[in-house]
Formats: C-alpha cells, sequence, structure tokens
C-alpha cells in the first residue's frame, strides 16, 4: 500500500479537478472529470459520482482504477483498488459535500479508492517513476 505524502495531499487539494480513469472488463478505457473529491486517509481517496454511469459500470467489472491531478509543472497519478457505497458514513459526507454547493443535487454513490501505488506525471526525468 502507497501512502500520500504532505505535498501530494496539499497538491491534490488545490485542484478543483482530478481525472478518475477505470477500464471495463475488455480493457477500453473510460477518463472522466470529477469536481467532489477528499482525502480520507494517506492511501484512501473519496470520489462522489453525480454522472458516473459507465465509471460505475467499468468498477463494478474491474475495479482497477487511477487517478490524475497536476497543477502547472507538478502530478501524481494515484492507482488502486475502487469500492462503491450507497449508503453509510460516507455516502452521507459526499452528499453533504455536493449539496453545500448544488442543494438539488441527488449523488447516487461514492467510490472510495485504496491507494496501491503512486506514480510522478511531472515532466522531467523522473516522470513516470513509481514514488517509493
Amino acid at each position: 500500500m502507497a501512502k500520500m505524502n504532505d505535498e501530494m495531499k496539499t497538491l491534490f487539494n488545490e485542484v478543483p479537478i482530478c481525472v478518475f480513469a477505470t477500464a471495463d472488463k475488455s480493457g477500453v478505457p473510460n477518463a472522466v472529470p470529477i469536481h467532489y473529491t477528499k482525502i480520507m486517509d494517506d492511501a484512501k481517496i473519496m470520489l462522489v459520482d453525480n454522472f458516473m454511469k459507465k465509471t460505475i459500470e467499468n468498477i463494478n467489472a474491474n475495479p482497477n482504477v487511477s487517478i490524475s491531478v497536476w497543477k502547472e509543472k507538478t502530478g501524481y497519478q494515484f492507482k488502486g483498488t475502487a469500492k462503491i457505497e450507497t449508503s453509510g458514513a460516507n455516502m452521507d459526507l459526499g452528499t453533504e459535500m455536493v449539496k453545500k454547493d448544488v442543494p438539488e443535487a441527488k449523488p447516487k454513490s461514492v467510490v472510495i479508492v485504496d491507494i496501491d501505488s503512486i506514480y510522478i506525471t511531472s515532466p522531467g526525468p523522473e516522470a513516470g517513476n513509481k514514488v517509493e
């Protein structure tokens, strides 16, 4: 299990949108922008499902996912395993996050990603390297 450091957490919290990538059981990729996210702990990220139809289908078929964040010339990719929650404390938290901005919104679920590995996506000689 990989853990986010303070620099990664700060970057993640500063960017308004991340890219969430999934693949179906045949390996066909799908990448979508996600606005409502939360770092749950050093190795877990929550994303709120407002419009993730294909993404949810893909997670049900293949739970391996990645999340990319970047700002200017600093970026990271977090790879891991996703699970979908439609009730409970995480769902309540996700719903609250969205309703602060869009009171009439009706989030369908939250996706919890357990981070397995982290890669550098910043341009330069370290690009593509796994963070140890």
